[in-house]
């Protein structure tokens, strides 16, 4: 299944906000259902147990609600694992936090190490690879311990259920949007081939599979 990159509705400036609120709280649901809460809390995890670290600021890049974080937080805070979250978005629309901020994420306003963790949740396919490169470069400028990449696996079964999916989603844009996201994600390969292409000595990657055709990317600031 080759990658297919094709602007996404809700990207666009020219989305109807009731149909944008209603895709992001189509969005909200899968995440909590499907596996995208559970994968960034897993990175989270995986981070504390390498870093021996219990509190983490973090940056939620292409945030949306929020809810991905939010929601990750309250499940690790029963294991004594806390977070200070602010979140980023490009359409200040979408932003819900006390703590949020409208900027570009391949141009994050912030200083070098302003986070522990920066992360970001269904954005990476959004990007190309030269993008995806970028971004990585600018996270891990930002970042102190790691930057947590929570996105799509292509592969044509994840296809298939998107579309077996369609009755649970209420928005339009959710459906067409779904099915642009799976054509245009990564598969683990291209994901560790882009992050690693060009970096001498490579970057630490750790790449893992989830539930539900997700994947979970660290890419550690220092060795691990």
């Amino acid at each position: 299944m080759q990658r297919v990159d094709s602007e996404e509705i809700l990207d666009s400036d020219l989305c109807p906000p009731p149909e944008a609120e209603t895709s992001l709280r189509d969005l909200c649901r899968m995440n909590r259902w499907f596996g995208g809460v559970g994968t960034t809390r897993k990175l989270i995890e995986r981070t504390a147990s390498a870093t021996a670290q219990k509190h983490f600021s973090l940056l939620e890049v292409a945030a949306g609600f929020g809810e991905v974080p939010k929601v990750a937080a309250e499940q690790l805070a029963r294991k004594g694992i806390t977070l200070d979250i602010t979140d980023l978005d490009r359409q200040p629309s979408h932003l819900r936090g006390h703590r949020a901020v409208a900027a570009d994420a391949l141009a994050l306003p912030f200083r070098d190490e302003s986070f522990d963790l920066v992360s970001c949740s269904l954005f990476a396919h959004h990007l190309d690879p030269a993008g995806l490169a970028q971004f990585v470069n600018e996270a891990s400028r930002v970042s102190r311990c790691a930057v947590l990449i929570n996105d799509l696996i292509r592969h044509p079964l994840h296809l298939t259920l998107v579309y077996a999916g369609f009755p649970l989603m209420r928005s339009y844009v959710s459906r067409v949007d779904g099915v642009a996201s799976v054509r245009r994600a990564y598969t683990p390969e291209e994901m560790q081939h882009i992050l690693s292409n060009g970096h001498k000595p490579s970057r630490q990657i750790e790449i893992s599979t989830h539930y539900l055709f997700r994947m979970g990317v660290i890419v550690w600031k220092n060795a691990k």
